[in-house]
């Protein structure tokens, strides 16, 4: 049987990362804990391990494991919206992106042949970003790849379920105590715009659905007049496209924000701001204000600000992040703050606000991506 490094018990955790680096480029294979269940993993540079690994646990697929998202279109050059979407609100993550075998100017085109047929058996390439410092930190200090399988033919929620199914045929096993989720790794299939749950594991198939959504993000000061105001107005302005009430908007694939640079946690809206999206039949009376942070920006596939200096302010603060930040005026003119001024300039405010919206309605696709 294997033997077993304690990733809890020992004195030097970085001593485990190290002994498994090493095992790894020698070309063993490992059992490592993961973000689901406990998985047998081998360096993609050993063609050696990669067969080890491929002949383990049946018909369990491979997946490729990098160490940062970006590093995911070096495999798939071409990457559709919809997939930069799930990868990026899904990873790092326990889920594993399928693609249609790339083209020639992808990684994959460069291994050797036997290791292309073990990644991609049934036509697919598998890819995840896993979510647990162990495998990330062997990640970054192999500079490569790994390729992971479940441990054993069913999932293996411990060590010692781990040493039962496949301990004979592996040369190390880490334990960390039970799994994080005692679920596999969940695997949704991208086919362009299109996608399918193909394991549903520890991300439900509700979830992946949710994180398919385009997410439309208004940005401004506090958060209680513009960017509310813009959200509501968008928010009614879809629905009437789609011929759905607002309330059914995520189930359509869309879901509309807003944020403020400055904001105050659960503030209510300007109650002159509220009468007047009312009157052009949107509502914002339940909103509560949030300010921003970087997972609204990195969810947001567009994002849209008030004025230049809100677009400048999130490139400083969030430019590595999400979409790029953009005016709500695609002709480069401010909205300017209604705070504090009567209810006529409230209302030309949401006027103004709802002229833009016109023109930012014709880049959404009217059907879910």
């Amino acid at each position: 049987m294997a033997p077993v490094l304690d990733w809890r018990t020992a004195a030097n955790p970085r001593d485990i990362i190290d002994a498994a680096v090493v095992a790894l480029q020698q070309g063993q294979l490992l059992v490592f804990p993961s973000d689901s269940t406990y998985q047998i993993a081998a360096s993609l540079a050993d063609s050696g391990a990669v067969s080890r690994l491929d002949a383990i646990a049946g018909e369990s697929p491979l997946t490729v494991a990098l160490a940062n998202p970006d590093e995911a279109l070096d495999w798939v050059p071409e990457m559709s919206p919809l997939a930069r979407r799930l990868a990026r609100r899904c990873w790092p993550g326990p889920v594993a992106l399928l693609f249609p075998e790339p083209q020639a100017q992808a990684v994959l085109a460069k291994l050797p042949e036997p290791v292309r047929r073990s990644l991609c058996r049934d036509q697919n390439l598998a890819l995840q970003v896993p979510d647990h410092d162990l495998l990330l930190e062997s990640l970054f200090a192999l500079s490569g790849p790994l390729l992971l399988r479940e441990a054993g033919p069913a999932p293996a929620a411990t060590a010692d379920q781990a040493q039962q199914a496949v301990g004979q045929h592996v040369d190390l096993i880490i334990d960390e105590g039970p799994s994080r989720a005692a679920k596999p790794c969940t695997r949704v299939r991208i086919d362009g715009q299109s996608w399918a749950v193909l394991q549903e594991g520890a991300v439900s198939a509700d979830t992946i659905a949710r994180k398919t959504n385009c997410v439309v993000l208004f940005v401004c000061t506090g958060n209680t007049c513009r960017s509310p105001m813009a959200a509501a107005l968008c928010r009614k302005m879809l629905a009437d496209r789609l011929q759905c009430s607002v309330e059914e908007l995520p189930k359509r694939g869309y879901e509309v924000l807003s944020a403020g640079l400055s904001a105050f946690p659960g503030d209510p809206a300007s109650p002159d701001g509220v009468e007047a999206v009312h009157e052009l039949g949107a509502d914002m009376g339940s909103h509560a204000s949030r300010p921003l942070n970087a997972e609204l920006v990195l969810e947001a596939d567009y994002l849209l600000t008030m004025t230049l200096a809100h677009q400048i302010s999130v490139s400083a603060r969030y430019g590595r992040y999400g979409a790029e930040p953009r005016l709500l005026d695609p002709e480069g003119n401010d909205v300017s703050d209604p705070v504090g001024l009567d209810r006529e300039v409230y209302r030309d405010c949401a006027r103004q606000i709802q002229k833009h919206l016109v023109r930012f309605m014709d880049e959404l696709p009217i059907a879910k991506n």
